[in-house]
């Protein structure tokens, strides 16, 4: 950002509950700070403007289109951030899930549209009909009412009380704590927006001294509404006068209130466009001539914000620098508020997130099975995910969209039935590799004695170990591995002995039995695998060669100087489509067999020497 070099942004803003929302061009984004202290931020992208209606763009129209969407998405977005709040979450009663089943009805949908609509209800009643109603009164009172004085005289008392009436309600809107902090949220959100206009880098130190009001504020478009309406009111009357009765019957003075009363209901959405129009065109200029039109919705804006705290600062902040940057990168995803969710609604979007990355679904119903400590085949069942399920289900997915292997997000997978630690300094043991392990349960007998290479995790080794009760060596090139191996065989006090190999250049030579996992893909295809094995799992243990075989080559030659007299058996897994190849490679053995995984495919080669 090019500091103290003045620039106009499109990026607007409201105060929600505990934070504050901001809407650029094509995304809105809400940061709101937790209970715990957290800044969560959600955001969504906006429907591209190019795909809006011409009439929707047209001077006035374009305001009240305006108008209700931020009405509509103002009330959204505080249900979202109150939801941050939130008691957790009821199971849905009975008829929630009829209507939600037979209707596709939303219960949450209903009570939006049902708030917004007695707001809508309450706003009218507040500043249009009780204004009408006591200038009808006050007119009553003084025999005005008989002189036909719904002109401009009308409609300037009318619109004084309107006024009145709105910054008194401010007014008591400040006693209440929670409307307080919202107005701090408010000038919060004033203060960041005016920085980045500064052309200063968006710091807690360069917001803090800056303006809390600013000219694009809503607060000075509802008083434009204001006034705007008693011109247009006045003109309104002045041209439909002909439709008033003579109020010298009592019945007829309630005709003509109803008369005046639908007509600015039928105004206001022209006051609205106009109002927005003069909104817009005088936030063009910081013309010092135009000050004593801005100056009475700047004065207002004191009332409707307040000095906020480091920490109000922040959150604003989170939310400008996340739309800013969603507009300048569409690639950038959307975010979701933390809160208590519906198991189905939540693992279907997860696992819709996670296609849109590449991620295999089963990765979703894994992370979900682990937090709710429930078999996959359960998560059918519907069920309430408390608010800090949901939590640790989201940090696991946030994570695994980085692209890191889910099993080393989780610290550990399980390997024929024990639990075995995994992180980037060996590769992640597969399902298939359990063939290699029951392959070698059923060949060792007790008394044999047992050498595992290229151990990594030590999976192997400790299920042989655990499963026969007998003493197993195993070995690795690398130092790290091993040191990850030893932990896993003390947690199950597996009789293990862990030392450093390359191959079997260290290894005694007076074995019955010998595993080996070697690396087996072909050098030039691991560039093309999965960006989560190439990027995250060591290459040392994913590198066989040019063809895959270097370390077979090596087992074939070896293996039997390190066999007791010669003889014994060899196994080892392979990759697809290698196993005949590396059968093929021990020449002088006795026998060869090939053992198939559960999906058919060649996996195990079993080297026997007579």
């Amino acid at each position: 950002m090019n500091k103290n070099k003045s620039r106009k942004t499109y990026i607007g803003g409201q105060a929600v509950l505990e934070g504050v929302m901001m809407r650029g061009k094509t995304a809105m984004a809400t940061a709101v700070r937790d209970a715990e202290g957290n800044i969560q931020v959600e955001s969504v992208r906006l429907k591209p403007e190019e795909k809006t209606s011409r009439l929707a763009k047209l001077p006035i129209i374009r305001g009240v289109v305006s108008f209700i969407s931020s009405l509509v998405g103002g009330s959204r977005t505080l249900m979202r951030s109150a939801a941050v709040f939130g008691e957790e979450e009821e199971e849905p009663s009975r008829f929630e899930k009829w209507l939600a089943k037979k209707c596709k009805i939303d219960v949450m949908t209903i009570i939006l549209g049902f708030s917004t609509v007695i707001g809508i209800l309450f706003a009218v009643g507040l500043f249009v009909f009780l204004p009408q109603l006591l200038v009808s009164l006050i007119g009553s009172w003084t025999g005005l009412a008989s002189t036909g004085w719904q002109g401009v005289a009308y409609n300037l008392i009318e619109g004084g009380i309107r006024i009145l009436i709105f910054v008194l309600y401010i007014l008591l809107m400040t006693c209440m704590k929670d409307i307080r902090r919202t107005f701090m949220y408010h000038g919060a959100e004033h203060k960041t927006i005016t920085c980045f206009e500064k052309g200063l880098d968006l710091t807690v130190e360069n917001v803090r001294p800056c303006s809390r009001v600013h000219d694009r504020c809503g607060t000075t478009f509802l008083f434009f509404v204001m006034v705007v309406s008693i011109l247009v009111f006045s003109i309104a009357n002045s041209l439909l006068e002909p439709l008033y009765v003579a109020e010298t019957v009592a019945h007829y003075k309630v005709w003509n209130f109803l008369i005046r009363f639908a007509i600015k209901i039928a105004l206001l959405p022209l006051v609205a466009g106009l109002s927005f129009e003069l909104l817009r065109g005088l936030a063009k200029s910081d013309s010092k001539l135009l000050l004593p039109l801005k100056a009475p919705g700047l004065l207002l804006q004191r009332l409707t914000t307040q000095e906020p705290d480091d920490a109000m600062i922040e959150v604003a902040i989170r939310a400008f620098r996340t739309v800013y940057d969603m507009d300048a990168d569409p690639t950038l995803p959307v975010t979701s508020f933390i809160t208590p969710r519906k198991l189905s609604e939540y693992l279907a979007e997860v696992k819709q997130r996670f296609s849109e990355s590449g991620i295999d679904d089963s990765d979703a119903e894994w992370i979900f099975s682990l937090v709710l400590n429930v078999p996959r085949s359960r998560l059918t069942e519907e069920a309430q995910m408390t608010l800090d399920q949901v939590r640790r289900t989201e940090k696991y997915v946030q994570e695994r969209l980085t692209g890191r292997p889910l099993w080393y997000i989780v610290g550990d997978t399980e390997f024929y039935g024990y639990k075995i630690k995994v992180d980037e300094r060996v590769l992640i043991p597969r399902p298939e590799t359990e063939i290699l392990a029951e392959m070698a349960i059923r060949t060792v007998r007790p008394q044999d004695k047992v050498l595992e290479i290229c151990t990594g995790s030590g999976a192997v080794a400790i299920a042989v170990s655990k499963e026969k009760h007998i003493h197993v060596d195993a070995s690795d090139i690398s130092e790290d591995a091993l040191a990850l191996a030893a932990e896993n065989a003390a947690l199950h006090e597996a009789d293990v002995r862990f030392f450093a190999s390359d191959m079997l250049r260290s290894a005694e030579s007076d074995y019955n039995v010998i595993i080996a996992n070697p690396p087996y893909i072909k050098r030039g295809e691991i560039p093309v695998i999965q960006k989560e094995v190439r990027e995250f799992e060591p290459y040392i243990a994913l590198d066989g060669g040019e063809d895959g075989l270097d370390f077979y080559r090596i087992i074939a030659r070896e293996a039997v100087l390190h066999l007791k007299d010669g003889h014994g058996t060899v196994l080892m897994e392979t990759g697809e489509d290698e196993a005949v190849l590396v059968a093929a490679l021990f020449t002088d053995a006795s026998k060869a067999q090939i053992v198939k995984d559960l999906e058919g495919r060649d996996r195990v080669v079993v080297i026997t020497y007579a």
